[in-house]
């Protein structure tokens, strides 16, 4: 109740907590992440192959002192265990890391609004102020590009860094090579659109990703700022494509991985807490691979290597990602990272193959 409310989400609708009992009705296009409570451990086993072959994080919970061995499927005891402490009765580092696993965490939640400066700058700005004030991190031209900056270099850097594109839709949108690259660029990575529509407009394309709502001139107030219950709507809209765009990007980056993995002769264990994957190669080095949706940072991998320390799962750790759209400049910054940090590195996941072939040698 109090992330929902954090977030001005409504239970059931955008926000819902299932036990093995009604699973099935689970929304499978949104972000999803299991806990599985030990017991018995051939209870819910058939769940377990379900939620397996569709790429969602389950996480192994045992009480602190309890045994994965005897209370955890044998297909999730590789993956690493979240044991409870007995001073935490409310269950709050748990619930943190179901949270993170939903990408529900204030930095996870990234909205970049694409739109045509003569047509609709009022509506961008606007967009850009209500969305910051409800936990978004919101990407907008005018506000994010500094002086100096590579312009183009660095809006496709942090269209791969977003969620959501919110694409302010008028007659004009289209006559822009720029926004057209956009939106073009945005469908290529599965990221999830909001096609906000301009009064009197009639959409010209089909967007298989996007969902739409219609402006008319009555949602404007004189001042030309969209009516409070219409920017309620594109808020609702924009967390539920933001979970939908979650799930099916990390799905990506995990199915990506277990082919490549699997094309090289190696193991594909399965995801656990903080989506992590556990991997075996063909020489038996394993890994343990944490998914990022977006651009990977220096933070991220000390973050990286702090949960691998904390886990002991004894796993070599290492970051996986989607290159495309980074900029070069930061390519280079994680490469040469990679070779100045032994304890973690960086792993390009649709290169995968051809990078852990050296890793195996």
């Amino acid at each position: 109740m109090e992330v929902a409310d954090q977030f001005g989400m409504t239970i059931p609708d955008d926000l819902a907590v299932r036990s093995a009992a009604d699973a099935g009705n689970r929304n499978a296009t949104a972000s999803i992440a299991a806990l599985y409570f030990g017991g018995d451990p051939a209870v819910d086993a058939g769940l377990v192959d379900e939620l397996e072959a569709a790429c969602v994080p389950i996480v192994p919970v045992v009480p602190e002192g309890g045994k994965v061995s005897t209370t955890i499927p044998a297909e999730l005891q590789a993956i690493n265990a979240f044991f409870i402490a007995p001073s935490d009765a409310g269950l709050y580092a748990l619930a943190a890391l179901a949270l993170e696993c939903l990408g529900l965490l204030r930095r996870q939640r990234r909205v970049f609004v694409s739109y045509r400066r003569d047509d609709s700058r009022t509506l961008a700005v606007q967009l850009h102020d209500e969305l910051s004030g409800r936990g978004f991190d919101v990407f907008l031209d005018t506000h994010d590009i500094l002086p100096g900056d590579v312009f183009q270099e660095l809006l496709w850097h942090r269209l791969a860094d977003c969620d959501v594109v919110i694409m302010l839709d008028t007659k004009d949108y289209f006559g822009s090579k720029w926004t057209k690259q956009e939106l073009g660029r945005s469908l290529a990575q599965g990221i999830q659109i909001l096609r906000v529509i301009w009064p009197g407009h009639t959409p010209t394309r089909h967007l298989s990703l996007s969902d739409a709502m219609q402006l008319t001139d009555a949602d404007f107030d004189p001042g030309g700022q969209l009516v409070a219950r219409r920017i309620d709507e594109v808020v609702r809209r924009t967390e539920s494509l933001r979970s939908r765009s979650v799930a099916s990007r990390h799905r990506e980056i995990a199915g990506s991985l277990r082919v490549q993995v699997e094309r090289i002769g190696g193991k594909f264990e399965g995801i656990g807490a903080h989506r992590a994957m556990a991997l075996t190669l063909p020489n038996g080095l394993a890994i343990q691979a944490y998914p990022v949706v977006g651009v990977p940072t220096a933070e991220l991998l000390n973050d990286v290597h702090d949960k691998a320390l904390a886990a002991k799962h004894g796993r070599f750790p290492c970051l996986a990602y989607d290159h495309h759209g980074i900029r070069p400049a930061w390519r280079s910054h994680l490469e040469w990272l990679d070779k100045q940090v032994k304890e973690v590195r960086a792993l390009r996941v649709f290169d995968a193959a051809w990078e852990l072939a050296e890793w195996d040698s």
